[in-house]
């Protein structure tokens, strides 16, 4: 049987009939069948996140993951109205990738789009990781686990690293952590979010360390590594909020430096955004100590970074 073909035009969807459907079919008709990507105007909510969102480098599956959740939510909605069925929406979520590439930034934005869509009473954000969950005598770490989910009703229960819970063996705590969060999320499914962050190899293991985990996380997010073109931005836009500035040389060396540390050095423990942020923080500093020493305050000195004022991070390889 004949079935229609979608393809991509122009930032649009369009339905293409075969041949032989398309007989009989005016201009007009085939006009209808395309569907628009912009979003209707009564959606502040998810204009308000873009907004947010818009301000984050790179993250394009990450972006339409966000709007895919929201319209899911909103059409669920429309279906309950109209008295037909709906799927059950769990919402629980693991985000996978290296440190730095936005994961707890982009949990924030989720508890506030969530809190506008009244699917989070609160929507905000509890970060927690090992240490947290993690008690010291049989038992302990049960009544842990169960305080977080608590502070946490109404919004998010962000746990970074979460692998590190099943690293200990069977005699582990951890194990019991995971049990407590596994009971929880199916109790409390409605009334809290739950999201595991990592590297994505270790959270891949995690995952079959309890047969009941998989299922319980239908939203898998990536956050890849970024560029170097990325990496550049994120530094532009950082050096704009605090009203700094790169000169052509000390841009240069930058990214020179991203290139080796990305190509030939490619440390694991490279934190990516974060790497950026702290190059910045530690230049800034570097750049007031050399203004003193010149006793130079003039607004283009106070706003210029050199290429001698870059100061590097260290790190592990």
């Amino acid at each position: 049987m004949d079935q229609p073909m979608r393809m991509k035009n122009n930032g649009q969807i369009n339905i293409v009939l075969s041949s032989q459907k398309r007989k009989g079919l005016t201009k007009e008709m085939f006009d209808t069948q395309v569907v628009p990507k912009a979003i209707p105007a009564e959606h502040t909510a998810l204009k308000e996140i873009e907004e947010e969102l818009s301000t984050l480098v790179g993250m394009e599956e990450m972006k339409r993951t966000i709007k895919e959740i929201y319209a899911w939510i909103y059409v669920n909605k429309k279906r309950e109205e109209m008295g037909l069925k709906t799927e059950k929406q769990v919402l629980h979520m693991m985000f996978k990738g290296n440190p730095g590439t936005g994961k707890t930034t982009v949990a924030r934005m989720i508890g506030k789009l969530f809190q506008k869509m009244n699917v989070l009473s609160k929507g905000h954000l509890i970060e927690a990781e090992r240490a947290d969950l993690v008690g010291e005598y049989i038992g302990h770490t049960a009544q842990k686990t169960r305080d977080l989910i608590k502070k946490a009703l109404g919004g998010i229960l962000f746990i970074d690293e979460a692998y590190s819970l099943g690293r200990g063996g069977e005699k582990d705590f951890g194990k019991e952590a995971i049990d407590t969060l596994v009971k929880h999320m199916e109790d409390k499914q409605h009334e809290f979010i739950l999201i595991l962050a990592g590297y994505s190899r270790e959270m891949e293991a995690f995952l079959k360390l309890n047969p009941g985990l998989h299922s319980r996380f239908p939203l898998v997010i990536d956050f890849p590594d970024y560029s170097i073109d990325q990496l550049m931005e994120i530094g532009s836009r950082m050096l704009k909020e605090r009203e700094y500035l790169l000169s052509h040389e000390a841009e240069k060396k930058l990214k020179d430096h991203l290139i080796w540390v990305k190509s030939v050095l490619n440390p694991p423990s490279f934190s990516n955004g974060r790497y950026i942020r702290n190059v910045i923080e530690k230049s800034i500093r570097s750049q007031a100590m050399r203004l003193l020493m010149q006793n130079q305050y003039d607004r283009h000195d106070l706003m210029t970074i050199r290429s001698n004022d870059l100061v590097y991070e260290e790190m592990n390889q």
